[in-house]
């Protein structure tokens, strides 16, 4: 079994568009959608529920008694996560931390730290393949915890029933849930555009993936739009020996398709189309490699 993650640097240059026809070209495979902050692999893919969990992350600090408001909680607090209003105590469940001083010094004993759910995961049937998702509560913390239980659950499956790729939609950025993305897969395809940001973000993920000595395919979307930033990204890959397996043009259909829940690979007028299909053909031949 191999995996693959699709990471970008940033949001909004066509990483969930590349994976999601991905998905669709493919055969004896699963995929994982752990921009879980923001997740949206699903729309596209239009899957039927099987089963569905909470995710309970981290502890925090909930008031189960009378308090007598002596202050110690709040003064102790180093994260500013307990108040006093009005002569009652007010805990923000984002602020706090779930360190558990506040439970140490009451003198009460009226404070203790509890667990509560902060999203939920799927597994759910599309029409190409099994798809492991998940949605965090707003402001919710431990996403990374959380794309690591949707990765481990799809492993778990496709070693069951001894499936040969896991295409991994990961989330933007360079953080936390990047990395729970990227540790332990077999390949990176990082899908950047030629702005001046793009650019910036696309060499700063790609430091990310090197920790991970991982095998690193780039494909340049919009390359039309800037021939002197697409020759900077091609310099690049050329001098630190990436692989550029495609570029992808502008396309007013690309949007027109996905506003409609169409994958762009199924218009044949389309050359950015093309281009996803023609990126598909060179990178397929590793991924189902043994």
């Amino acid at each position: 079994m191999k995996q693959i993650t699709i990471i970008s640097g940033k949001g909004g240059t066509g990483k969930t568009t590349v994976a999601s026809n991905f998905v669709k070209m493919a055969n004896d495979h699963i995929a994982v959608d752990c921009d879980v902050d923001a997740a949206n692999l699903h729309i596209l893919l239009d899957p039927i529920k099987i089963s569905e969990e909470d995710f309970v992350g981290g502890p925090i600090a909930i008031l189960t008694g009378e308090c007598i408001n002596c202050g110690r909680c709040e003064e102790e607090c180093r994260f500013e996560a307990i108040s006093n209003s009005r002569s009652e105590i007010m805990i923000d469940p984002i602020r706090c931390e779930g360190c558990g001083v506040c439970v140490y010094v009451c003198p009460e004993d009226v404070l203790e730290l509890k667990a509560e759910k902060q999203g939920t995961d799927f597994v759910s049937r599309t029409e190409f393949c099994t798809l492991v998702h998940a949605r965090l509560i707003p402001g919710a913390e431990n996403s990374g915890l959380l794309i690591t239980r949707i990765r481990n659950k799809a492993e778990d499956i496709a070693n069951e029933k001894d499936i040969k790729l896991i295409i991994i939609d990961g989330a933007p950025g360079i953080g936390c849930p990047v990395i729970s993305s990227l540790n332990g897969v077999d390949a990176t395809l990082i899908v950047t555009e030629p702005t001046l940001s793009a650019i910036s973000d696309f060499k700063k993920v790609y430091e990310v993936a090197k920790i991970f000595d991982l095998k690193v395919f780039v494909c340049i979307n919009k390359h039309d739009l800037n021939q002197a930033n697409t020759r900077e990204i091609e310099d690049f890959c050329q001098k630190n020996v990436i692989e550029l397996i495609g570029k992808i043009p502008y396309d007013d259909q690309v949007s027109t398709f996905l506003s409609q829940k169409k994958f762009i690979i199924d218009s044949k007028e389309s050359k950015a189309g093309e281009a996803i299909r023609q990126m598909w053909e060179n990178i397929k031949g590793y991924l189902y490699s043994k």
